[in-house]
């Protein structure tokens, strides 16, 4: 009998390559999504097919226990969330409501609907937020510098209760930057990639980025969601980081991004103080040797590799919508 997964925040970034991955391994897929007046599937698009996608909210727990209550799956991955750093501090509460209480709402559904489900809990690296220590393993303090960074502190340990106090097999993986050409066009990779693609295709001439010397540890979004699948399969439920051990700065970002399309990325970028975080995170590095010891996990694809496949991605995106006859 073929496995069934559900999959929150099934539409976004890693719950693309997630709801991949299941299917490869022949499991059932079904995804919750919230009602929106314009979908947006864009991403499982080609999936829609062979996965089915119902209806609920993380605001809402009556939906939420009708889900687990209708799908009975075996394992439950939540990745829904209030996602874009910079947006909470214009939404601290809501983001609070999505990153807090809706993981607390998913773990008190499977606790009463089926305790022996498998909950998946997605943490951020954006916990760590003013370093304690550098790199940042499972043992290093919280000091998170953003309301979506606070939350998602809560959100890890309301995990950590749930599954000292009910035994639900329930973990969190806190994954440091993760990327693909499927990230969202407001983060800060995806918007240099498109930026770089628009500038070479004639269609802008500039690029505006807020802080050059931020490091974080960026991976690919394809790699981490295996980690995340590892992390279910284990005996005993725990917590692990998941990160390449590398840090790179945005500088570094935009000179890989641009040398893809032979140009001069001093000629097109400029520094936008608008664009600076009211409480910047410095220095982001994972140390990911629990995974690569207890999962068997490595990541797969390097920062070089990454940003140029995205790069290529954005360049065959803009040139398919160009109209015929214009200059590629």
């Amino acid at each position: 009998m073929a496995k069934r997964a559900l999959i929150t925040g099934i539409t976004g970034q890693d719950g693309s390559y997630l709801a991949e991955l299941l299917l490869d391994k022949g499991y059932e897929v079904y995804g919750i999504a919230r009602r929106l007046s314009a979908p947006n599937n864009w991403r499982i698009e080609h999936l829609m097919d062979r996965i089915k996608v119902l209806p609920g909210d993380l605001l809402d727990q009556l939906s939420l226990l009708k889900v687990i209550d209708e799908v009975r799956p075996h394992e439950v991955y939540n990745l829904a969330a209030m996602s874009f750093v910079p947006a909470s501090w214009d939404q601290p509460m809501l983001t609070g409501e999505f990153n807090s209480q809706g993981v607390t709402r998913m773990l008190d559904a499977i606790r009463r609907v089926d305790p022996t489900i498998r909950f998946y809990q997605a943490s951020s690296s954006e916990m760590y937020g003013k370093v304690r220590e550098v790199p940042q393993s499972e043992m290093t303090p919280f000091y998170p510098r953003s309301p979506y960074g606070v939350s998602k502190v809560f959100g890890h340990y309301i995990t950590v209760n749930y599954r000292e106090s009910y035994n639900l097999f329930a973990v969190s993986g806190i994954l440091f930057n993760h990327e693909s050409p499927r990230r969202g066009l407001e983060f800060v990779t995806r918007k240099v990639t498109d930026g770089v693609a628009r500038i070479k295709l004639g269609l802008t001439d500039k690029l505006s980025i807020g802080n050059l010397d931020a490091h974080r540890d960026w991976g690919f979004s394809g790699d981490y969601v295996y980690a995340m699948w590892l992390m279910l399969q284990q005996d005993q439920p725990d917590d692990f980081v998941i990160s390449t051990g590398i840090a790179h700065s945005v500088k570094e970002l935009i000179e890989i991004a641009f040398a893809r399309v032979d140009l001069d990325w001093q000629k097109h970028v400029y520094q936008d103080p608008a664009l600076l975080r009211p409480a910047e995170v410095d220095h982001l590095l994972g140390d990911c040797t629990k995974a690569k010891k207890v999962l068997g996990w490595e990541p797969k694809v390097d920062f070089k590799g990454l940003v140029e496949m995205m790069v290529d991605a954005d360049v065959e995106r803009l040139s398919r919508a160009l109209p015929v006859g214009r200059p590629r």
